[in-house]
């Protein structure tokens, strides 16, 4: 099976990018999940980020973990995974690293967790590690790392002093300053960041009178979450530019609309996530429609769109409010 056009290749973090398309953590399972449906090729994106792993198996949350919303959905899974090493000793052999690149999602709930888990990976063929820090942290009574700028370096550092291997720093919209979180995990080692993670939210049954979600609250994805996106992805870009680290946006991504918007505001790669569950074959879609893009702008590289996106007026994006009155 061919592989996309040329023009679409980048280089992210060191790693070979066929395609800016990245397939994100806890879509599409251990990078199996979609090549059983005819047509679909692991080949027509650039990485798959693997469903996010601990230390030891987890078992998630109650049902219900997954629900629909007005163009979003709402999931609250829980990180059940098998645990970091039965990734390794038995799903890592079965990928096959000549179709695309594959990243690791290392979470925790503490930093030791963290610490044992990238290691681990880093002794792995892994490509690159993704940490997601928008875990509660046990010892500090549960505060999200990823919504305190001191525990988010602190879990970079922890997850930099042992390993090599690219650090993609997934940073959460749930908080206060994204862009100084972000200045924190470049001081503390990170090489790339995903921007962003899910929003909290919540459904109610009314009849019931209880949250649809098990776990009452949920992470919101999907098309309703892309206007935050677009911002904390170009907040972000601010910062990173200036130290070359590269971002993949993420966050409602469905077509080539979607992800040229997220390039222009500052992502080198864009991730591919909800959409997939209702058209498993858009990543193609996506790669022609971003190809037809550069055609008619006589654009050469997709790394030319990066960053291109021109305000109105000096930082009024940045520094607005938002209110409409």
């Amino acid at each position: 099976m061919s592989q996309p056009d040329p023009r679409l290749a980048q280089t992210f973090c060191g790693m070979s990018f066929a395609s800016p398309l990245i397939l994100l953590s806890g879509c599409v399972g251990f990078g199996e999940e979609y090549t059983r449906i005819e047509g679909f090729s692991n080949r027509d994106c650039g990485a798959i980020c693997l469903k996010g792993t601990t230390a030891a198996p987890r078992s998630g949350n109650p049902p219900h973990r997954i629900y629909e919303t007005s163009s979003g959905m709402l999931n609250a899974i829980g990180l059940q995974n098998p645990g970091v090493d039965h990734v390794i000793q038995n799903i890592l052999p079965e990928l096959d690293f000549n179709e695309t690149r594959f990243i690791a999602n290392v979470s925790g709930s503490t930093l030791e967790e963290y610490r044992e888990v990238t290691r681990k990976f880093n002794d792995s063929p892994i490509d690159a590690i993704e940490v997601n820090i928008s875990c509660p942290n046990v010892k500090a009574g549960g505060v999200t790392f990823g919504n305190d700028p001191d525990m988010s370096a602190k879990v970079v550092e922890a997850c930099r002093e042992v390993t090599a291997k690219p650090l993609i720093i997934k940073l959460s919209p749930n908080q206060t300053d994204i862009a100084g979180n972000a200045a924190g995990c470049i001081e503390a080692g990170a090489d790339a960041f995903a921007v962003i993670n899910t929003l909290m939210g919540m459904a109610i049954d009314i009849e019931n009178r209880r949250p649809y979600i098990g776990n009452n609250q949920s992470g919101l994805s999907g098309p309703a979450i892309k206007p935050i996106a677009l911002l904390k992805c170009h907040q972000v870009y601010q910062v990173s530019k200036a130290h070359d680290i590269p971002i993949i946006g993420q966050g409602g991504i469905t077509n080539a609309v979607d992800a040229i918007e997220f390039l222009l505001a500052g992502a080198s790669a864009v991730g591919i996530g909800t959409a997939l569950f209702y058209d498993p074959l858009v990543l193609p879609k996506i790669n022609q429609g971003i190809l037809d893009y550069m055609h008619r702008h006589k654009i050469q590289c997709i790394t030319e769109l990066t960053g291109t996106l021109q305000l109105n007026s000096a930082d009024s994006v940045l520094t607005g409010t938002g209110c409409s009155c």
